[in-house]
């Protein structure tokens, strides 16, 4: 069928945000802090540049050193991002708190909003999350 996504071999096609940061290590730890992500890949370089596979449950995204050279760059050098990560979880209150005691940043709280129960946080990164679920009513 032309309109299913191609696949390689025995792989599901899936998409994984690559968020790029300044102090890829310090990210990482962050990460596994606020959002209890499981590493599961890493590649440190010589200079300190850090490539790394993250998941939190079995949702899987990458963080890696910014690079201009390969016109890779951070929110902090853009002076903002240009993507929003959505995370769904199940308590999105607890996972929001989990990420703020951890150091993220308040942008909005969560309450119930556009039939969600959503709130959105800024990580030390400059990366912007949303996080929550959908609610049951439509509220």
């Amino acid at each position: 069928m032309g309109d299913e996504p191609p696949r390689t071999g025995n792989l599901k096609t899936s998409i994984a945000p690559m968020l790029s940061v300044r102090n890829g290590a310090r990210a990482v730890e962050f990460y596994k802090a606020a959002f209890g992500a499981g590493e599961l890949s890493r590649i440190d370089s010589e200079s300190g540049a850090v490539v790394a596979r993250l998941s939190v449950a079995s949702a899987e995204f990458w963080v890696a050193d910014e690079s201009p050279e390969h016109l890779n760059f951070s929110p902090e050098s853009l002076g903002g991002g240009t993507v929003r990560m959505v995370m769904i979880v199940n308590d999105p209150d607890a996972a929001f708190a989990r990420a703020v005691s951890a150091g993220a940043a308040v942008v909005h709280p969560v309450d119930n909003q556009y039939g969600w129960r959503l709130g959105r946080i800024a990580d030390p990164f400059g990366h912007h999350w949303e996080i929550g679920k959908p609610l049951a009513d439509g509220a």
